[in-house]
């Protein structure tokens, strides 16, 4: 098999659509770590850059990468210069010779991209093959007052989705959304609380859970209250009317978000359904971990660009409970995705991609508009 004959790295940022993430009165930042100097919650998303990874083989194939946010262009590029010269079929892709965290996940995307395409394999394949050809997913907003939130739902169903997801925090008035969009929409209308563990405890949450309970669209909360409290999460569990489900962000290991927490959480009973997000190794591992106790889970974002997201869908299509709508929104929120032909969404599912390797197409005059800092590894 080739080698790795040269990288490219593309520091870009696309910003969101007009009116996507908040609304005017509720605009929150909603990047939750910490960047730079700046604390967490200070920046919004769309601000914060990523990076796009072009490897290529010696042979002229091409895999594609995208890291998450705020990786450092320099450990990007030394990363890049390390992987030079190695030949692609001496790797090990479920454990690759990267730094673990946020930084392995594009890097294990371009070098799985590649070999899939040596192959002439679609990447699902390298999970095992597909279980079905569309993914159902979730329309996504953020903080709302209660009218924008019902004109969201609204809009929404109209688009054929028949789920919406909140960003929210404790003080949002959440119990009166859900009922002015349960008026909206109707009973087959589905709701889903994500408040980032911004609920406080199990009290508040407990509160708030009955009075959406009684409504009943709500599908599950998501993090209501800290992840690290998982007795406290059991409790909340055994009282809430609501299901929970419990995110599972392995990119974001640095506040203490392991794959272990997965074990834990099924050892006390403390949720309902996973959310998980991560890399398409590291990801797999959990979902056939889930099917094995038949919990229910979807795929987590951070919002990304397409080739992320081509790469999730591959492992929803992997999963053999993957039922819940996951957060993959092709161009919902984002201005461009980067890709030549989007993802295809219809009635709010995504379809796999078609072809060798992710299925997707890097559009380069989208590149060339939304990058601000270009690097190959022959500079």
């Amino acid at each position: 098999m080739s080698k790795i004959a040269r990288i490219w790295l593309d520091e870009v940022v696309i910003p969101a659509r007009p009116g996507s993430i908040n609304s005017p009165e509720t605009d929150h930042a909603l990047h939750k770590l910490p960047v730079g100097a700046k604390r967490g919650w200070s920046q919004q998303f769309d601000t914060i850059a990523k990076i796009i990874i072009r490897l290529e083989l010696d042979n002229g194939i091409v895999g594609l990468g995208e890291t998450y946010r705020g990786i450092p262009m320099a450990l990007a590029q030394e990363i890049a210069q390390s992987l030079i010269g190695i030949e692609l079929g001496s790797l090990c892709l479920q454990d690759l010779p990267l730094p673990q965290g946020r930084v392995y996940d594009g890097f294990e995307c371009a070098i799985t991209d590649a070999f899939a395409r040596c192959h002439d394999l679609p990447l699902h394949a390298l999970l095992g093959g597909k279980r079905r050809d569309k993914i159902k997913t979730a329309y996504w907003t953020g903080h709302r007052t209660t009218s924008d939130a019902v004109r969201l739902a609204g809009q929404a169903q109209e688009m054929g989705y028949d789920c919406i997801k909140f960003k929210c925090k404790l003080g949002d008035p959440v119990v009166t959304w859900c009922a002015e969009i349960h008026g909206r929409c109707g009973d087959d209308f589905r709701i889903v609380l994500d408040p980032n563990e911004r609920f406080d405890d199990a009290v508040a949450a407990g509160r708030l859970a009955d009075g959406l309970a009684d409504i009943g669209n709500v599908l599950y909360l998501e993090d209501p209250i800290a992840r690290w409290d998982m007795e406290e999460w059991r409790h909340l569990r055994g009282k809430s009317r609501v299901p929970l489900a419990m995110h599972i962000s392995l990119p974001y290991v640095e506040m203490g978000q392991i794959a272990q927490d997965m074990a834990r959480a099924l050892r006390l009973g403390a949720c309902d359904y996973f959310n998980f997000n991560g890399g398409i190794f590291a990801i797999h591992r959990l979902n056939q971990t889930a099917d094995l106790f038949n919990v229910k889970y979807s795929h987590g974002s951070e919002l990304d660009f397409g080739i992320l997201e081509a790469s999730y869908v591959h492992k929803c299509a992997a999963g053999a409970l993957n039922h819940l709508p996951s957060d993959i929104f092709g161009r919902l929120i984002r201005q461009h995705d980067l890709l030549v032909h989007p993802l295809y969404f219809d009635q709010g599912w995504v379809s796999v991609p078609e072809g060798p390797g992710l299925g997707v197409e890097l559009d380069q005059d989208a590149l060339a508009h939304y990058s601000r800092f270009a690097w190959n590894s022959e500079t």
